[in-house]
């Protein structure tokens, strides 16, 4: 029972490691959350989430190993990926400009769901996770988490270990991008309800963050080309 209870929260750790850090993503769910309220800024999330699950049944059936072997994939990836940020920035722009406060109502209809959703499943990071520590955690077997800690890693050999492969690894994973969905739009729309000004602040940024992550992929994706 602990061993179960140890991976899972080793997967729900995972799952924060994957959701958490800056990016596209979580700017479009900072935006959705400021200027929408919390319900839109989770649906944005389930949106990303619901990538992961596509790509994780992909891994499981083997299909995201065999795309990876097609040279043209790639490229496609960075340049689809990149058009996509710079187009959501547009609208994100749009957001800075026209939100002068934060509002959990009265709003049109968010489409956070689908951009996050699309570019998911456009980002070569995110195919490249489930390519490589994706795999590993769907492969049966073990993993000594801290024996690979430097300088101490032989003195804690043997006291995490993780069961790959197993489901509550799996549902860990999953109930962390779960946490985090629920959690940072959360966070980001009280935080809103106190400051009229971070709505359009935040709009902005994501605006900043789309524009730059755009760039960086047409770049990558030409240069894979050439």
């Amino acid at each position: 029972m602990a061993s179960i209870v140890v991976t899972a929260l080793a997967g729900v750790t995972f799952g924060l490691a994957l959701a958490a850090p800056p990016g596209p993503m979580n700017a479009i769910i900072a935006e959705e959350s400021v200027v929408r309220g919390w319900p839109a800024g989770f649906r944005a999330g389930l949106g990303a989430m619901l990538a992961d699950a596509i790509f994780f049944g992909l891994t499981l059936a083997g299909i995201v190993a065999v795309i990876d072997r097609v040279p043209a994939v790639r490229p496609a990836l960075y340049l689809a990926g990149g058009g996509l940020m710079l187009y959501f920035a547009v609208g994100a722009i749009h957001e800075a400009r026209a939100a002068t406060s934060f509002t959990d109502a009265g709003r049109a209809a968010t489409t956070g769901f689908r951009k996050t959703f699309v570019l998911s499943l456009t980002n070569p990071y995110q195919i490249g996770f489930w390519l490589t520590v994706g795999v590993g955690l769907l492969e049966p077997g073990t993993l000594d988490v801290l024996a690979h800690a430097p300088l101490v890693g032989r003195a804690l050999e043997g006291a995490l270990v993780v069961q790959t492969g197993s489901p509550a690894l799996l549902v860990g994973f999953f109930g962390g991008i779960g946490l985090w969905i629920v959690a940072y739009p959360a966070a980001l729309a009280a935080a809103g309800r106190r400051v009229d000004a971070f709505a359009p602040a935040v709009a902005a940024l994501s605006a900043v963050v789309l524009v730059g992550f755009g760039l960086l992929f047409l770049a990558m994706g030409t240069l894979r080309i050439v």
